[in-house]
């Protein structure tokens, strides 16, 4: 029978029972592993060879932890090591108990030390979270139009000379900055400065307000979205087609105007809302509205996603909405002497970037308002994708100017199919009922191989095919009436860069209001095609 004596005065007595004092060893040394391991990291030094079988100092010095080791030739019998540092902890040894304490009270250190550490960095992002944030994104768009064919009233429409037809032109479509961000008390801002044009910058969306209102909505105030047409509100960073449908481009030209509107969804993001008040005139090049009459309208589009199927990763959905709008005008807005003119007017290019629109009703004197619905449709099945929109304008007048004053309706609409030869699919963001970026299996590359010959991928790559239809000739007001067949293929090299070609080929009759200020004895015709290339980058 052994006895051992601890440090502290106990003892506990041993039998030969191998096991059970290879148990009591063992516990011995699981306590001390953690100081010992400390020891050896901090350079501690094992005990001296003087200290007696039971780990009790020999001297006045500190007491002295250790632990016997087994004989593996005679197990009853304990035989005495004294180990290095480094082999106390393999072997179970020991350490001196003021260094041991000392390293106890290093590791409450350190610990203190962490503590404040976090308590520092939750402190420093508590503060950053009483900051504005600051956010900074933007898109390049380069284009390259070829006006192929044009007649002498397609000449007329562009240039106003029948003998000169379209030029051909490498244009910056958009070179845009946007910096966002948030601001405490559940704010937001954006601001979309356009410079495509270096001598005169354009504003596009610049706004605040507020998020995390109830029901999940948004209140944004400033130059924003009218939320009417589709096509309109998907960004142009991801629409399938380079210019966007007539009818889009139309019913609601340029898309922003300054206003307060409301957007919100519920919870599981299958219906999505907004409504709004918005002045009429564009103010993205000077920033002002003036006038005594306040021409202005209000909006709303309600939409939703009755089936979208998650299982595949939204690869199979479709999105439908209706969208309106209600619009006050002035109607003698060019006679008077107010500085703001008559807002009545709807206008559009050929899908390509033309200097004129060639439909065109021009400012329509005597229109004391108007009222427009939109209907649109996008159903997706994995690669294929079959969109439509369709609008209709009533627009009520006075005889004003050598118009007759009766009432007008102004119409359009389009369909189109798109298809991904190589598989991938165009995302739905069931939150804002628009189409979200397109991701690539593989992105597109070439790179000379480690192993010799050359490594490549070819991104992804759609094909799709646009109809449209525009009427904007009634009563005395000739401001066309047309269509357009638009061919079009998308080479994604990566999720934020890609080239757009589209072959464009249309006819309009019964047009030229827009360069006449009286109503004309007869219209204008013309057939066209027109070819362009877009290249465009986003960040």
């Amino acid at each position: 029978m052994y006895r051992r004596i601890d440090a502290f005065g106990s003892s506990q007595q041993f039998t030969d029972d191998n096991e059970a004092m290879k148990k009591t060893l063992g516990v011995r040394t699981r306590r001390f592993s953690l100081a010992l391991a400390l020891a050896t990291c901090f350079g501690t030094a094992a005990t001296g060879a003087d200290d007696n079988l039971f780990g009790m100092p020999s001297d006045d010095s500190a007491p002295i932890y250790r632990t016997a080791t087994l004989n593996s030739a005679d197990a009853g019998a304990l035989i005495e090591s004294e180990p290095s540092a480094s082999d106390a902890v393999d072997s179970g040894g020991t350490v001196p108990l003021k260094d041991y304490e000392k390293l106890l009270g290093r590791v409450g250190d350190l610990e203190s030390s962490w503590e404040k550490y976090q308590d520092k960095l939750k402190s420093e992002a508590d503060e950053k979270k009483k900051k504005p944030t600051f956010k900074l994104n933007g898109r390049v768009h380069l284009d390259n139009w070829n006006f192929l064919d044009s007649d002498a009233g397609i000449n007329q429409l562009e240039t106003g000379n029948p003998a000169d037809d379209p030029e051909d032109r490498w244009d910056f479509r958009r070179i845009r900055m946007e910096f966002s961000g948030d601001v405490p008390g559940n704010m937001e801002w954006r601001m979309q400065i356009d410079f495509n044009n270096p001598s005169s910058a354009e504003m596009k969306d610049v706004y605040f307000g507020f998020n995390e209102l109830p029901h999940n909505q948004v209140l944004l105030i400033g130059n924003q979205k009218r939320p009417i047409g589709l096509d309109h509100l998907n960004s142009s960073r991801h629409n399938v087609f380079a210019e966007r449908p007539l009818a889009v481009e139309t019913f609601n030209e340029d898309a922003r105007r300054l206003g307060v509107c409301m957007y919100g969804f519920t919870e599981d993001e299958s219906i999505h809302w907004r409504y709004g008040a918005f002045l009429l005139e564009n103010i993205s090049t000077d920033g002002r509205y003036r006038g005594d009459f306040d021409e202005a309208g209000l909006y709303g589009r309600l939409s939703a996603s009755p089936w979208c199927d998650d299982i595949s990763g939204g690869r199979g959905y479709w999105h439908c909405a209706i969208a309106g709008s209600v619009n006050q005008t002035d109607g003698d807005g060019q006679l008077d002497l107010d500085q703001n003119a008559n807002e009545a007017r709807f206008r559009t290019r050929p899908e390509a970037r033309s200097d004129s629109r060639w439909w065109d009703t021009g400012r329509i004197l005597g229109a004391e308002g108007y009222q427009q619905l939109a209907f649109e449709s996008m159903l997706n099945i994995g690669a294929l994708q079959i969109t439509g929109e369709y609008f209709t304008t009533w627009m009520q007048r006075d005889a004003l100017g050598g118009f007759n004053g009766s009432d007008l309706t102004f119409h359009g609409g389009y369909l189109f199919a798109h298809y991904f030869l190589t598989g991938e699919h165009i995302p739905l963001s069931r939150a804002t009922g628009t189409i979200s970026r397109v991701k690539p299996f593989e992105n597109f590359f070439v790179v000379d191989r480690c192993t010799g010959g050359t490594g490549r991928g070819w991104g992804a790559l759609g094909v799709g095919l646009r109809a449209d239809y525009l009427d904007l000739s009634d009563s005395d007001i000739r401001g066309g009436q047309g269509y357009t067949v638009t061919a079009g293929m998308n080479w994604y090299w990566t999720a934020y860069s890609k080239i757009q070609a589209n072959l464009v080929m249309g006819e309009i009759e019964n047009a030229g209001q827009g360069r006449s200020a009286v109503p004309l004895a007869a219209g204008i015709d013309g057939d066209f095609s027109i070819l362009g290339f877009r290249y465009m980058i986003d960040f």
